[in-house]
């Protein structure tokens, strides 16, 4: 497979339509239609059912399309870095991580980058620890960022100089409200929102330290926004982390921390053995320092 054609085909896949991919790619029809053909016969499936106007992917070609976009973001991820210039520091840095406040910690170092080499663009890739290993595995990102009991060991990794808060995100008006805190058992047979990885009974059973069978899970949401809207709308209870939704002045929601407490530890983590960019070689040694700084300030303090 040639990488122009995978740029043809995702093309089709996006337009659902051979002459608008056609114009947009600015090659013939005719051209087009030949490659898509070709590159069916080279993998012995079929991709797209093509009807009178418009054309759908098979299952075959939605798995491909995926595949696809993976490698083209891989390639345009090398190409930046390849042609980098060797005296300056440009190009891209690329984390994955999920909701957490912990990200402001992200956004001073970067904003520090790119004062002083704004040639620098960071792309924060909003994704659950699932998708977070996934896309380090295939060198889509240089970083994560992984909360325990994620298995954060397989990769290099720093501990965050902070840790968020786990609780429970509600409604003002519900009985739990006038609660200062939240034990695991008020959560009891209780409509439950949980991120995917929390969707396993077993292991929330075993975090809760409730049994399986007490654990009603309403609905699963990945990002918490969304929650917050199930929330609102009564449909449960998010168990999630504090500082990511604004519960003050009109807001009808209000976040309540367990007791005891749950602490979320958060850790960067990178491939072993990675090869960075210059990019992103000097974002983990400003991260270093900057976790050196607050750990020695913490230290100083005690």
């Amino acid at each position: 497979m040639e990488i122009r054609v995978l740029r043809y085909f995702v093309t089709v896949a996006r337009e659902e339509n051979i002459t608008r991919a056609a114009e947009k790619l600015h090659i013939t029809q005719p051209t087009l239609s030949r490659q898509l053909h070709q590159l069916e016969e080279e993998l012995g499936k079929q991709l797209l059912k093509r009807g009178n106007h418009d054309v759908k992917l098979t299952a075959d070609g939605m798995l491909l399309r995926k595949r696809a976009e993976e490698i083209l973001d891989l390639v345009e991820k090398t190409e930046s870095e390849m042609t980098a210039e060797n005296n300056d520091i440009s190009g891209n840095i690329y984390i994955g991580a999920g909701e957490t406040d912990a990200i402001r910690i992200i956004a001073k170092i970067v904003q520090k980058i790119q004062k002083e080499y704004p040639k620098v663009i960071f792309h924060n890739i909003s994704c659950d620890s699932i998708d977070v290993i996934d896309k380090l595995n295939k060198g889509l990102i240089d970083f994560g960022v992984l909360f325990e009991p994620s298995n954060y060991t397989d990769f290099e990794h720093i501990k965050f100089p902070v840790h968020d808060t786990w609780g429970v995100l509600m409604r003002k008006d519900s009985p739990l409200a006038e609660n200062k805190y939240i034990t695991s058992k008020m959560l009891i047979d209780l409509p439950l929102i949980v991120s995917r990885q929390m969707m396993s009974k077993i292991n929330l059973s075993q975090w809760l330290e409730i049994p399986k069978e007490n654990i009603h899970i309403s609905s699963t949401s990945n990002l918490i926004f969304n929650g917050s809207l199930l929330v609102d709308e009564g449909v449960g209870y998010a168990i999630t982390l504090d500082k990511l939704i604004n519960c003050t002045g009109n807001s009808n929601l209000c976040f309540r921390p367990f007791y005891p407490p749950k602490p979320a530890q958060m850790y960067l983590v990178w491939k072993k053995y990675q090869v960075f960019s210059k990019a992103a070689e000097r974002f983990l040694n400003d991260f270093i320092k900057e976790c050196e700084t607050k750990n020695n300030h913490y230290n100083d303090l005690l």
